[in-house]
């Protein structure tokens, strides 16, 4: 690599720190204001370069648990860790990566309010000598009901169609069927975590995805991450002092255990973060603090068990009246 081209990489992994940085200090607020509790900050260094910080608020008024991390990593990668995580590597190349960008998950206290995830991140793959061969963006957004509040999806999804729109119509129309096929515990027989949101992987600058020039795509990405102000936080205000049962929070710790095994097994993000050496409590943030597995049961018709199955089932929220 010249040394120009040295000069631009060191601007252009500059800009994207401070993008990832700026992120979540706004999504920190976000959370701070809609609950009033404090996070807590840990710092955290990756052996063979980077780290990140994480920020957990854990006993909080409106949330039992939410955690905004931020994750700066760089190092030496395994060819076929890159090829797991979609890369498209040059077959012999000594392959260096350089990734960047925001976690989000919280638990709130009441079932009546959801869980909800937000992830944006931007992936890029080197050889040896610096040169880039590969690279794109990745995240989304979902919301995961705990109680049947048809209302709530239709919010969420319609917030973020508006934040799509804003940059392409294709764009929801492809992300929305990719969240619902990715957010999925196929163990369960095939068993949706949520309602969905929006989902994409390997959106390379490279290819102009959805019509979007590099400039363009970094910035849906960056309403993608600031999105959760107009379609998360207006739900938290209206679901947080709803009173609940014993029988609420049942099956909220239930649902929060098919929560649990999704990440576990089937999450990129959680495999990325643990195949790369981050810290295992910041990738591990997205657990509940609590969760049960219940002995099975068939939900009776029209129960709330029933209804809260029922909307697992994905549909156009985004349109239905």
């Amino acid at each position: 690599m010249t040394a120009t081209g040295r000069a631009q990489r060191v601007r252009e992994r500059e800009s994207l720190a401070g993008w990832s940085a700026e992120l979540q200090d706004a999504v920190t607020a976000m959370f701070s204001q809609l609950d009033g509790g404090t996070f807590h900050e840990a710092n955290w260094a990756r052996p063979g370069g980077g780290g990140g910080r994480a920020r957990l608020l854990s006993e909080g008024r409106v949330f039992e648990k939410a955690g905004v991390n931020r994750a700066l990593v760089e190092g030496p990668l395994p060819a076929s860790a890159a090829a797991r995580l979609g890369g498209s590597v040059p077959l012999g190349t000594d392959v260096h990566f350089f990734a960047t960008g925001v976690s989000v998950v919280a638990h709130p206290r009441s079932p009546m309010v959801p869980t909800v995830h937000l992830n944006v991140r931007f992936v890029e793959l080197l050889d040896a000598a610096g040169n880039r061969f590969d690279a794109w963006y990745g995240g989304g957004a979902d919301l995961t009901p705990m109680h049947p509040i048809p209302e709530d999806a239709r919010h969420f999804h319609r917030e973020l169609k508006r934040t799509c729109d804003a940059y392409s119509p294709a764009i929801f129309v492809r992300c929305k069927p990719w969240c619902d096929e990715y957010f999925r515990n196929p163990h369960r027989e095939n068993e949706a975590r949520g309602v969905g949101g929006i989902f994409f992987d390997h959106l390379r600058p490279s290819e102009a995805p959805f019509g979007l020039a590099p400039p363009r795509l970094h910035a849906f990405v960056d309403a993608v991450g600031r999105a959760l102000v107009t379609a998360y936080a207006p739900i938290v205000e209206r679901r947080r002092d709803l009173p609940f049962t014993e029988r609420d929070r049942a099956l909220q710790l239930h649902r929060r255990g098919r929560y649990v095994e999704f990440n576990l097994l089937h999450d990129r993000g959680t495999l990325f973060g643990l195949q790369t050496g981050a810290r295992t409590e910041s990738v591990l943030m997205s657990m509940p603090p609590v969760a049960a597995w219940p002995a099975p049961r068939e939900p009776a018709p029209g129960s709330i068990e029933d209804e809260l199955a029922a909307m697992l089932v994905p549909r156009d929220w985004a349109t239905e009246d």
